[in-house]
């Protein structure tokens, strides 16, 4: 029989996200998805062949709401700031998909056109492909470890209360540093980290142009 034209994928990632969004991880499950859209399990397996691809699917409809439009900045470091707080604001929405965004990330078209923007600003700013790798898994690093430090672990939480109470005498640098971290916001925490790894990587890049003009050494081969 052919396939109803009114379940199409996306309206099975929006009701896979429901579910995400209301049972978490563990929750999302192909029956599950299949009772959200009103449909038997083995129905919903002749659209999609497994919990792998409904979690593909998860994260290309989420990240296909990120704008990676950055023409009207003009400093590269600024463009790859907009890019990732753009990924951020979009995975606020949904926080309990943060886990899968690193294992399905290849198989979701939007986070492959996400990846090609970044990398076509480090191109335009000058980084050669080899440092250019370096530079994206840097980033993508830092992204994806910001996301998951701010779902499992948020500054303003528990934790940061508990390493603020320790005694100073034994650990004078975690009390100290707990405590000053407690009025930091996520965003605050996010774009200064991510503005951390900026800064070093244009003062590479810098370097390097510095150094193929012969001015001066450069520090890293391209």
């Amino acid at each position: 029989m052919p396939r109803p034209r009114s379940l199409t994928e996306d309206r099975i990632a929006d009701a896979a996200l429901a579910v995400l969004d209301r049972d978490g991880t563990d929750g999302l499950k192909m029956r599950a998805v299949a009772a959200e859209l009103g449909m038997g399990t083995m129905s919903l397996y002749r659209y999609v062949s497994g919990r792998e691809r409904l979690e593909g699917l998860v994260v290309d409809r989420m990240l296909a709401a990120v704008d990676t439009g950055t023409g009207e900045l003009e400093r590269w470091t600024d463009r790859v700031l907009a890019l990732a707080e753009r990924v951020r604001w979009v995975v606020q929405a949904h926080p309990a998909a943060v886990p899968l965004l690193l294992g399905r990330r290849h198989s979701a078209p939007a986070s492959l056109r996400w990846g090609e923007a970044v990398l076509e600003v480090l191109a335009e700013a000058g980084f050669g492909p080899r440092h250019r790798a370096f530079a994206f898994r840097a980033i993508l690093g830092q992204v994806m470890g910001a996301l998951q430090a701010e779902h499992f672990g948020p500054l303003i939480g528990e934790g940061t209360e508990a390493l603020a109470a320790l005694p100073r005498e034994s650990h004078p640098y975690l009390a100290e540093t707990a405590a000053a971290a407690r009025g930091l916001t996520a965003e605050e925490e996010f774009r200064r980290c991510v503005g951390l790894l900026l800064e070093a990587l244009d003062r590479e890049a810098r370097e390097d142009r510095e150094g193929a003009d012969g001015s001066r050494p450069g520090t890293r081969g391209r």
